[in-house]
């Protein structure tokens, strides 16, 4: 018995467009609400939420009966979180802040099994494996893992070219907010000089092969990297979709005694 089919990947791979939402609520039952909205996937936000192993995990488990591909952004590219989260069932790993190629390297190694990677063989013991029930894990489990990297400063465009030869990587994601700041323009992702890397980059990382991915609750931003290849395409947040609501509604009753 092999490793469950990843859609996510194999969408990707075959050129598709999907379209995905951030889950930071940090709850397992805004999560389930999230997994019944249509959106293709859903990142489990563990950077700027208050995630941990067990939160991301219980996330995992509703989303298990959903349609929306679970992504889990882990905080950072260390490798015993990677292993953690892998062994808890997410197949498919965002990770944040990649500059260079070297730390895209040792990230492939983090998601595969030796002899090629170091991913810790533990599987048995793991819900990944169904707690042992999945006999070929092991052997099969690397082809259904997609790992996503996150280039958003001044010093990951610089190395792009060779973040992208690294082979494992299957698809970059360009950060607007955290690259619009490191080029001096914090809060401000829609400035030309912006615009014009985001939109470079995206298409560089779409001519070499691999997926480009962008998050843009902006309407003009998402248009515009589609159009120049972006792939996998995280169009909203639930903290914002809740928040905006919320203060609309309360702006609209409250203007009313006024």
């Amino acid at each position: 018995m092999p490793a469950p089919h990843n859609p996510f990947k194999h969408a990707l791979e075959n050129g598709k467009t999907v379209f995905g939402c951030w889950l930071g609520l940090a709850d397992p039952y805004s999560a389930e609400l999230m997994g019944t909205a249509g959106f293709d996937w859903l990142v489990i936000d563990g950077e700027h939420s208050p995630n941990d192993l067990r939160s991301i995990l219980a996330q995992l488990q509703v989303l298990e009966a959903s349609s929306s591909h679970p992504v889990v952004r882990v905080p950072i590219g260390e490798t015993y979180l990677i292993k953690q989260i892998l062994d808890a069932g997410a197949q498919t790993i965002l990770v944040p802040m990649v500059d260079n190629a070297d730390q895209a390297r040792q990230l492939v190694r983090d998601v595969t099994y030796p002899p090629h990677g170091n991913r810790g063989v533990g599987y048995a013991l793991s819900r990944a494996a169904q707690f042992s029930k999945i006999a070929d894990y092991g052997l099969t489990a690397d082809e259904q893992i997609c790992l996503l990297v996150q280039v958003e400063s001044r010093k990951g465009l610089e190395s792009l070219d060779d973040i992208l030869a690294v082979d494992g990587i299957d698809g970059v994601f360009i950060g607007p907010a955290d690259l619009a700041a490191d080029m001096g323009h914090m809060g401000n992702a829609a400035h030309p000089d912006v615009m014009a890397a985001i939109m470079g980059a995206i298409a560089k990382i779409d001519a070499s092969g691999k997926a480009a991915g962008i998050l843009s609750p902006q309407d003009d931003m998402t248009h515009a990297a589609i159009k120049a290849g972006a792939r996998f395409v995280a169009v909203g947040a639930d903290i914002l979709i809740l928040s905006h609501a919320a203060q609309s509604l309360a702006t609209k009753w409250n203007d009313t005694l006024k």
